[in-house]
């Protein structure tokens, strides 16, 4: 259901973004909210609060945001607190986020070696995620587990390529099962 909810609400907000010529605006608001939001989280105990009254929420949501982002997102904003959505507020902005990323060909990667890429490693990997996609810049995040022993294993979107030592050793492990020895 959340899922619903948040493909829903980040569609709209979307479509909203495209159709106003607003993507590059929305973009950096919605970023922008997001931080604030992950800093105050207060204000979200407060939205998501049962007993405190719609009306004084709205009231709350007008005087933080109003004039200081688009009309058209504190109407959004609004919106989802008049229809009892505030509780999903990370996940439709999530979802906004994905899509208006997609749209401008920025794909979204994370990257988990066993022990940290220097720069130049970083850069390379990124320069070939772009020649192999076909997206026109890429955000990147790095991880590292050093229970990978070796490799890496890159997710972008749903789509992962293993190529860990660890992958490796436990494919090889299962083949060896598989073996009966006579």
């Amino acid at each position: 259901m959340a899922k619903l909810v948040s493909k829903t609400y980040g569609e709209a907000l979307f479509e909203l973004a495209v159709e106003e010529e607003k993507v590059d605006v929305f973009m950096e608001e919605i970023t922008e909210i997001r931080k604030v939001l992950a800093q105050n989280t207060d204000f979200s105990r407060f939205m998501n609060h049962p007993k405190i009254l719609k009306e004084e929420k709205l009231e709350v949501l007008e005087n933080v945001f109003r004039g200081r982002i688009a009309d058209e997102l504190t109407g959004f904003l609004t919106l989802i607190v008049t229809k009892d959505r505030y509780h999903e507020i990370d996940a439709i902005l999530d979802y906004f986020l994905a899509e208006i990323k997609s749209y401008k060909g920025i794909g979204i990667a994370y990257v988990t070696t066993a022990s940290a890429l220097n720069s130049g490693q970083q850069k390379e990997v990124e320069r070939k995620l772009l020649e192999t996609t076909s997206y026109q810049q890429m955000e990147m995040h790095y991880h590292t587990d050093e229970s990978l022993i070796g490799g890496m294993v890159i997710r972008i979107g749903d789509r992962v390529v293993d190529s860990s030592i660890k992958t490796k050793l436990s494919e090889l492990t299962r083949q060896l099962m598989k073996i009966q020895l006579s």
